[in-house]
């Protein structure tokens, strides 16, 4: 899927009554991020919407509440077919294998990372749920909970990103990407493949 179909394919706020989204920048390029271990690399480029894997084309959504709800960092990256599989199979793999792990350039650490059941989207999907943890000098860190859903659909991956702010309404709770996002998302994937 070229640049130009990926875009007429992402959701806009026409799409999604009560959420506002808006552009976000996003490259093709592979990530080069580095974890502690090496192997935990696919679920830290999750929580920032990447992988290892170049994409032809990539955008990026933030989507937004205009109530107390979720919202979402949406990518979505177009693959070749084997490629897009890869990506997914990638990311469970180093959710099965990492419990806890470091993003060595950012120097945040992540735990209690829990590849979560099936959500049962698109071709394959999958979800996982970590914290992130925010050091600074003498002080006890900030735990912030992340959710990740990753979603194949054909040579699309879709990943959805959402946190909790420590000091907001649910800080402590386990976060959440909201289905009504993911469902209007696949929705108009579904939409654009069935009008070629």
């Amino acid at each position: 899927m070229s640049n130009t179909e990926l875009e007429r394919a992402t959701i806009t706020g026409a799409d999604l009554g009560g959420y506002e989204v808006e552009r976000a920048v996003a490259g093709t390029f592979a990530s080069r991020k580095t974890a502690d271990p090496a192997e935990c690399a696919p679920a830290m480029e999750a929580v920032g919407g990447s992988s290892g894997f170049a994409a032809i084309a990539r955008i990026a959504r933030i989507i937004s509440p205009k109530d107390h709800r979720p919202g979402a960092y949406m990518t979505l990256s177009s693959h070749s077919p084997g490629r897009a599989e890869q990506v997914l199979d990638a990311l469970r793999t180093a959710a099965e294998r990492c419990k806890t792990f470091r993003d060595i350039q950012a120097d945040f650490d992540y735990e209690a990372v829990q590849l979560r059941p099936d959500p049962g989207y698109g071709d394959e999907s999958l979800s996982l749920r970590l914290t992130q943890l925010v050091s600074y000098e003498d002080e006890e860190p900030i735990r912030v909970p992340y959710a990740v859903v990753a979603v194949r659909q054909g040579a699309t991956v879709a990943i959805f990103t959402n946190f909790h702010r420590p000091d907001g309404p649910n800080g402590r709770e386990p976060a959440d990407v909201p289905n009504a996002i993911i469902k209007a998302q696949l929705s108009k994937l579904s939409e654009l493949a069935a009008a070629k």
